[in-house]
């Protein structure tokens, strides 16, 4: 990467159709581990004016009305009916029950390594984990700002102190990079949608979005805009109408934002919609947690950390660690700690996150806050932990 560079984020609101998809996707797999922790359900979904399609198969003892966990989704979000009309809108379902033996059939916590290791991935898959220096939490500092503004919109509607925006917002985040090191922010640009019977004057939008969002959100940051700082409202013009009235969602197309917001490699599988005993989920979850704790550990000051998985094995066939040339020991060597401090295989991953267990814990779930988060960079998930660091020095 040269040393001095312009890279640009992308995050999107809660009401993005892609983003709504996600969030939809991750509750069903909430309602059902609730219900049943040892599940195993994939959901996806594809929405598009006033018809929601999902799509699902599972294995469980449990009930769940699936078109009423998507419409509590829906309407949560905040639409307007003259915008998107969740509680009357169609949708279609195509369900799968697959044999009650394809639940998982014991609880990790309680199974011996021997027993572990018997439980293998049914997917091939190569995942990556990132961490760097730019943010206390360790990531790319572009994508920690998109996501920070972007939550900062929902939360200005939520709060009626902008309560015409839509739901549906998209934000860019410019940083310019010098010596590989941020050192300004170069842009941001805001598409904002106002609500059905709302228009709003463009330069009025603007002075809203400096004063209530932009600065109070960067105010203490050591690196906000500045005078030359290029600031982008609805650069096309205004938007009246925004949402799945607008424009169609998928689950699975927003993964950059989910992530590192594309300044580092993801496997490019979708997360969301998945129970954990996919690895092409949970792997990028340790993957995180592993590059984070090389960095913690002060081994590198960005790292990134590939698993490769292969069907029938129950850890990856390989491990591998770049740190871009910012190692203080060889990249090699790294690798080798974290074959020894961290147990990459499934059934430990699911154990040490205990990820089956999460969603009964918090309400209305936990993987449905993931998408509209961002899958990576909060202290409370369990792989943001930097706890074997010290095992690592």
């Amino acid at each position: 990467m040269t040393s001095r560079f312009l890279f640009t984020s992308e995050s999107v609101t809660d009401g993005h159709p892609d983003r709504l998809c996600d969030s939809i996707s991750d509750a069903v797999v909430d309602r059902f581990l609730q219900k049943d922790p040892y599940s195993r359900i994939v959901a996806e979904c594809a929405l598009s004016k006033n018809v929601l399609f999902l799509a699902a198969r599972f294995a469980t003892q449990a009930n769940i009305d699936i078109p009423q966990v998507a419409r509590a989704v829906m309407g949560e979000v905040g639409y307007r009916e003259q915008d998107f009309d969740a509680a009357n809108c169609s949708v279609l379902t195509s369900l799968i029950a697959m044999p009650q033996e394809q639940r998982a059939q014991a609880d990790e916590r309680d199974l011996s390594p021997a027993e572990l290791d018997r439980l293998t991935v049914h997917s091939q898959v190569s995942v990556f984990g990132y961490a760097c220096r730019q943010t206390p939490e360790l990531m790319p500092l572009p994508i920690s700002m998109a996501n920070r503004l972007a939550n900062g919109l929902t939360r200005a509607r939520q709060q009626r102190r902008l309560g015409y925006l839509s739901p549906d917002c998209t934000v860019q985040v410019g940083i310019e990079y010098h010596d590989n090191r941020p050192a300004r922010v170069a842009s941001i640009t805001i598409v904002a949608g106002s609500v059905a019977g709302r228009p709003v004057d463009g330069a009025e939008l603007r002075a809203h979005l400096l004063a209530d969002v932009i600065q109070p959100l960067f105010a203490d940051d050591p690196i906000q805009p500045d005078a030359a700082s290029e600031i982008f409202v609805n650069p096309r013009g205004a938007f009246p109408k925004s949402g799945p009235g607008s424009h169609s969602g998928m689950t699975g197309r927003k993964t950059a934002a989910d992530t590192y917001g594309a300044y580092a490699r993801h496997s490019g599988s979708a997360l969301s919609g998945k129970d954990p005993s996919r690895v092409d989920r949970v792997g990028a979850y340790m993957a995180r947690y592993a590059a984070k704790n090389v960095v913690a550990a002060g081994l590198a000051e960005e790292c990134e950390v590939q698993l490769s998985y292969a069907i029938g094995h129950a850890g990856p066939i390989s491990v591998r660690v770049q740190s871009f040339g910012s190692g203080t020991i060889a990249d090699a060597d790294i690798g080798t700690r974290l074959r020894e401090a961290f147990d990459f295989r499934l059934g430990a991953i699911i154990r040490d996150f205990d990820l089956r267990h999460l969603p009964a814990r918090h309400r209305p779930g936990f993987y449905q806050q993931l998408p509209i988060r961002g899958h990576m960079g909060h202290a409370d998930l369990p792989w943001e932990r930097t706890d074997r660091a010290d095992s690592l020095r």
